[in-house]
């Protein structure tokens, strides 16, 4: 069961709660590339992301995400480190909320007034700590980078915040290790009952960065921890938000898209199976209900996964079997698995709404 946190709005969406976990990203381009950032922030969008941070170094960028805020509804988190007054003229200038490391803006008199412009524009903040950006006295007090020393630093700053006043709080306690970010934030989770950001920073490529993202988001949200989440990875951010979606999915938690059933092919595969599959996955681009599909290659795993989905396709030399809900529907030739498939997907809703 998913822990009870409180809620926190950003541009009217609600984070933590009962809400449902949602999914960020984080864009890649230069944003003093106005085009190039709003053209990703597109894009994102349309995989299904539901907010979108934007680092803003300089005041350039600053200048520049001021007219990206005007071109655009999504829901724009500010990133902001070390300076104090870019933060400040980010809420000034329309972020819905903007995350910080306490930490790297140094003075506290600083930090105060972020909270000062945070509190009349009304716009709440993340606190982000991570591995990488901890204060020194708090390493050496720990003798090292550890759990205990990310969860002690983000509860002190949530202290800090509270005591001048200001709750609208996210927090992440970010590692690139797995067992201490699932450690760090169970910790948390413990401790304080602010919604959490949760993800492993700096995972890495393609591969290696999704198997450590799943493996730590995926424990926690097993574990009811967690209300937003952002996958980091060396890659386009669109590909961020699709691996985000597959873990929510695989947990039976939200759903933008069918689950695929798909066989891993053997020797017994006679059919371009993996074309077959991305044929198929291209086609319900756009599809957004919790379906089912199977798609096997032989005569092994094939009716019998099929049958066990809401719609499947047995693939063999020449020739397809389509089954629907444990049934045989239609046997159609090869070369029209694809076009028939995705037709009776269609027609399955429109069998719901009669």
């Amino acid at each position: 069961m998913k822990r009870n946190t409180k809620v926190v709005s950003v541009r009217g969406l609600g984070i933590g709660g009962e809400n449902p976990i949602r999914i960020q990203s984080m864009t890649s381009t230069k944003t003093t590339d106005i085009d190039a950032t709003l053209k990703q922030i597109e894009e994102l969008v349309k995989e299904d992301c539901e907010l979108v941070r934007i680092a803003i170094p300089d005041f350039k960028s600053l200048e520049a995400f001021k007219e990206i805020r005007k071109r655009t509804t999504v829901p724009l988190i500010a990133d902001v480190h070390f300076n104090y007054k870019i933060a400040i003229g980010a809420i000034e200038v329309g972020a819905d909320k903007i995350r910080i490391n306490p930490g790297n803006i140094g003075d506290k008199a600083k930090v105060k007034e972020i909270i000062s412009a945070l509190k009349q524009n009304k716009k709440p903040l993340r606190i982000g700590v991570n591995s990488g950006s901890l204060e020194e006295e708090l390493i050496e007090k720990c003798g090292g980078v550890t759990s205990e020393c990310l969860v002690e630093s983000a509860t002190r700053w949530v202290d800090f915040f509270v005591k001048e006043g200001f709750d609208d709080i996210i927090i992440s306690v970010k590692s690139s290790s797995v067992l201490d970010t699932v450690k760090s934030y169970t910790m948390l989770s413990s401790k304080l009952d602010f919604p959490l950001h949760l993800g492993v920073t700096e995972a890495g490529p393609l591969i290696p960065g999704t198997v450590k993202s799943s493996i730590a988001i995926g424990n926690l949200l097993m574990n009811g921890i967690g209300d937003t989440i952002r996958v980091s990875l060396t890659e386009d951010p669109v590909v961020e938000v699709r691996v985000a979606w597959e873990i929510l999915k695989a947990l039976d938690l939200r759903y933008n898209a069918p689950v695929i059933v798909s066989c891993p092919t053997c020797a017994r595969t006679r059919v371009d199976l993996m074309n077959l599959v991305r044929e198929i996955e291209y086609g319900l681009r756009g599809v957004k209900k919790p379906l089912k599909i199977a798609i096997m290659g032989c005569e092994v795993n094939g009716p019998g996964e099929a049958r066990d989905a809401d719609l499947g396709v047995a693939a063999e030399p020449g020739r397809g079997v389509i089954f629907k809900r444990g049934k045989m529907i239609k046997r159609i030739p090869q070369e029209n698995i694809v076009k028939e498939l995705l037709m009776e997907i269609e027609n399955f809703f429109e069998e719901d709404l009669r």
